[in-house]
Parts: structure tokens; C-alpha cells; sequence
């Protein structure tokens, strides 16, 4: 007799695959760990809404629907000092300024207890507007193992980029991050995991019809598909290792596509990359990510390659990526979304405000990328970043932050040192 499984029978090939496939997906369950979050809802990529309730006048609760207010603000400051290359590649001025101000409202459906739902609306200071964020539905299917959200939300590449940035490490994403990778796109998305919780998927699609004016608009239309192997969940508390390999392919926005980054600082006012307009059908990117995790220590890993489909410029193959290392001196683990695949904030163990020290992070990232490639030439850039975090509390974050970079472009290798601080505030 076939071995029996509640799905059905293991007849034939197929069958035979599917019974080993869920065997080894069901055995063994992920033990209590605090360090692991297991839920997860449509707002969970905005960041927004700490552990610890600051208030309770946000939240409401009626016969129909719950809300909750969330808020976020991030203020920057940043001085820079060049080299005579740099200067002539172009000036970068002192400054400070806004650089995130942004409301979140989320909450469930009562009439279904499948919906959870999430509208996030950004002050765009570069623009100068108000901005929809992630807005959208979250439907969970739990017989999927799984959830779709539809709306506009993160597309599922890159871990880094899926984190918000009030979560993150750093002060700001990757070079090659902003380059690649839009931090918002319209469609549908549905994660998944497996009985066992070792393997985690995402794949997505994406168009651009109503976020034709938007300034992360940068395909027609995008595919996204992202697998994460967890092998150490269940086994030891605080101890993860997350392997990750991504594909993505983008259509041309109205027949061309262009890459470009700013120094890892927002307040800068220059671009250090840019490959300008490219005439091109589509690019396809492979993104590879590893990431440790062992009690307060994390070391992490992720490169993309972005090859563009573009006969007349010699089909450029552009890359980059970066390493981190990061050390919580107050014993903190942070922790790691387990349904979606991805860190989350820093929660201090004795926050500042309640007599405490709150959490200190150290922080050293090398990130790398390179846009010259066949005819084109974007340049490259490199940049060396340490750092330290002092999360006050789960509302309160202060982040200072040293780094040098190089700027390699028209015949130049201009050095930069940046200085850079931010005030974080969230509800």
C-alpha cells in the first residue's frame, strides 16, 4: 500500500516527490523562541508600531474593524569633507533636514478574521507632496501555509530592502540596493513557508499604472521570486543562519531603464552613480544573500548581478553589494520574521526612559557597486561605513556615522569622508 498523507496518496513519481518533499518539511517544528517572530500582517514590511505601547489612545477596537495610528519621523545631519577629485567630480554641502515623516493606520477585518489591511502615507521631502506607502489587503490562507497581500507593498527582493529602513542596520540602504531595486511597486505577492518553518518563499508581479508619477516607478511591469533557507530554526535559541537566492526580471519603463545612487546619504545633492537613460526591452537580476545571526552578533551578506537586455549599448551586466558585520554590546538578539524572511527592529531590554542604558549596536558595513559596463558608464562606487546605534527605547534611536568612500568616474577617483547623524522617532 502507498504511505498515506492527509493530502492524498504517494502514487506514481510525482507523488513519490511529494511525499519526500513533505516529509522532510514535517519534521521538525520550530521550537519557542524569542527571538523569532511567527506572525505577521499587512503592515509588517512599514516598521511601524514598536512592542512596547508608548500610548493607547492610537489604537480602537469596534464591532467591525481594529485600527491602530502608527507614526514615523527621521531628521538627518550630515557634513562631508573631499579630496580635490571629489570636489571636481561635484561638491557636497553640509546639511540637515528632513529625511522621513511619515502616518501608518493598520488593523484586521472582523467580518473576516483572514484580512488585515494596511495605509501608509509618506511626506516626500524631495518632492515636496504627500505620498501613498504601503497601502494595501493581506489575506492569510493558513491551509496555504501562506499570505497574499495586493496592494502597494515591497516587492520581496532583497532582505534589506524588505526590512523598512527604521529597522534596519544602517542609515541607509546600499548603493547597490537604491540602484537596482524600486523600495516600493503596485501588484500582488504571496509568501509562503513550509510545515517545519526551513523554507520561506515569496514571488510577486508588479505593474506600474498607477504608479507611473511615483519616484520609485522604474519598470512597466516586474516578476519578483525569492526562496530563504532557514536549516537551524527549532534547533538552538538566538542561533540563525539564513541562505537566500532571488530573481527578478523588469520591463523597461517606456523603453528605457536607468540606475543611479546617491552616497548612502540622503541629504546629498548628487548622484555618485548613474548610468543615465539606457535604451533597453527588460534586465534580469539574480540577487544572493547569507545571513548569521548568533545571539547579539549578526553577519550578513547580499550581492546582486543585473544583467540589461540593451543591443545598442552592448548588454551591460552591472553589480554590487555589501557585508555586514553588527554587535549588540548590551546583549539584545535581534529578531527575525520567520513568516515573511526578514529582521526586524531592536526592542531594548532595559530602555533609557525606564532608568536603563537601552541597546548599544556597533555596526561595519563595506558596500560596493559597479554601473560601468560594455558602453556604458555609470561609474563605481565604493564606501566603508562603522557606526553606532543607541536604541533608547522602542519610540527613541540615535545613529552616528563615519564613512569613507571612493567615486570612480570620468578618468577621477574622488575620496569622501561622511559624517552623518539621525534622530528617530516612532509610535
Amino acid at each position: 500500500m502507498p504511505r498515506r498523507l492527509r493530502s492524498g496518496y504517494c502514487i506514481g513519481a510525482a507523488g513519490a516527490l511529494f511525499c519526500l518533499l513533505a516529509s522532510a518539511a514535517t519534521a521538525q517544528a520550530p521550537s519557542d523562541d524569542p527571538s523569532i517572530d511567527n506572525t505577521i500582517d499587512a503592515a509588517e514590511a512599514e516598521g511601524v508600531g514598536p512592542r512596547r505601547q508608548l500610548v493607547r489612545w492610537n489604537e480602537y477596537e469596534g464591532p467591525y474593524f481594529t485600527a491602530r495610528l502608527g507614526g514615523g519621523f527621521l531628521v538627518d545631519a550630515v557634513a562631508y569633507e573631499q579630496d580635490a577629485e571629489s570636489r571636481e567630480q561635484g561638491e557636497l554641502s553640509s546639511d540637515t533636514g528632513l529625511r522621513d515623516f511619515r502616518f501608518l493606520l493598520k488593523g484586521k477585518l472582523k467580518f473576516s478574521p483572514r484580512l488585515s489591511y494596511s495605509i501608509g502615507y509618506m511626506y516626500d521631502g524631495n518632492q515636496e507632496v504627500w505620498r501613498f506607502r504601503q497601502t494595501g489587503i493581506m489575506v492569510d490562507v493558513p491551509e496555504g501555509l501562506g499570505n497574499v497581500f495586493i496592494g502597494r507593498q515591497k516587492e520581496g527582493f532583497s532582505t534589506n530592502k524588505i526590512m523598512v529602513g527604521y529597522s534596519g542596520w544602517t542609515q541607509e540602504r546600499s548603493t547597490a540596493s537604491d540602484s537596482f531595486i524600486p523600495i516600493l511597486a503596485d501588484g500582488v505577492k504571496w509568501t509562503g513557508t513550509v510545515p517545519s518553518g526551513k523554507f520561506v518563499y515569496n514571488v510577486g508581479w508588479f505593474r506600474d499604472r498607477l504608479s507611473e508619477n511615483e519616484s520609485f516607478d522604474k519598470n512597466d511591469q516586474q516578476v519578483i521570486a525569492r526562496a530563504v533557507w532557514l536549516p537551524f530554526t527549532g534547533k538552538e535559541p538566538g542561533k540563525l543562519l539564513h541562505l537566500a537566492v532571488e530573481a527578478r526580471y523588469g520591463e523597461s519603463d517606456n523603453g528605457t531603464l536607468q540606475f543611479r545612487s546617491k552616497p548612502e546619504s540622503f541629504l546629498a545633492q548628487r548622484y555618485v552613480l548613474d548610468t543615465g537613460k539606457i535604451p533597453a526591452t527588460h534586465s534580469n537580476m539574480l540577487g544572493l544573500e547569507s545571513y548569521f545571526r548568533r545571539g547579539p552578533m549578526t553577519l550578513g551578506m547580499e550581492w546582486f548581478f543585473n544583467q540589461v537586455y540593451s543591443p545598442e549599448t552592448g548588454d551591460p551586466l552591472f553589480h554590487g553589494g555589501e557585508v555586514l558585520f553588527a554587535y549588540l554590546l548590551t546583549g539584545e538578539v535581534r529578531r527575525y520574521n520567520a513568516k515573511g524572511a526578514f529582521f526586524e527592529g531592536i526592542s531594548p531590554a532595559r530602555p533609557v526612559f525606564a532608568g536603563g542604558p537601552g541597546a548599544w549596536e556597533l555596526v561595519l558595513r563595506y558596500s560596493y557597486t559597479s554601473l560601468d559596463s560594455a558602453s556604458v558608464h555609470g561609474g563605481t562606487f565604493w564606501r566603508l561605513t562603522p557606526m553606532v546605534n543607541w536604541h533608547m527605547s522602542d519610540n527613541v534611536r540615535l545613529e552616528l556615522s563615519y564613512g569613507y568612500g571612493e567615486e570612480r568616474s570620468e578618468g577621477l577617483r574622488g575620496g569622501t569622508q561622511f559624517f552623518q547623524a539621525r534622530l528617530q522617532l516612532q509610535l
